[in-house]
């Protein structure tokens, strides 16, 4: 089996809603994202002979996906008021609603999902809130 990686990295606040600790305000982190796909054979064609696939074509798949978020507010929907959401909207921020808790864990997963669909064979896809503190997810 051979596989490959590569990673992003994107800044961007979120907060967890609900949660009894410091998470529940504000705040921001550089997320690194790590992708790992794997192949059982190699390609044969001239240009890409002896890969899984160009290395620059994994790289953009998940640039596009972390230069959607970087320098965002992410926010799960339903967890701001109304109020809220029009404030910022009228500060013209740029706001990434998502349908699940803004999590690593669940950022992982969402990664994982998004890059399956373009037809990728992924191995894991890792998220780090912090340098040391990451979450994965595999199929």
């Amino acid at each position: 089996m051979y596989y490959l990686k590569t990673e992003q990295c994107f800044d961007a606040a979120h907060f967890l809603q609900g949660y009894d600790g410091k998470c529940h305000n504000l705040h921001g982190h550089r997320w690194r994202v790590v992708v790992e796909i794997k192949a059982d054979t190699l390609q044969e064609g001239r240009q890409c002979r002896g890969m899984v696939i160009d290395f620059s074509e994994l790289k953009h798949v998940l640039k596009d996906i972390c230069d959607y978020f970087d320098h965002s507010f992410i926010f799960e929907k339903n967890s701001l008021r109304p109020l809220t959401l029009a404030a910022l909207r009228a500060e013209d921020f740029c706001l990434r609603e998502v349908p699940f808790r803004p999590t690593a864990e669940e950022f992982s997963r969402y990664i994982y999902e998004t890059i399956q669909a373009k037809g990728y064979d992924l191995s894991r896809v890792d998220v780090y809130e912090t340098p040391n503190n990451c979450a994965s997810y595999g199929g």
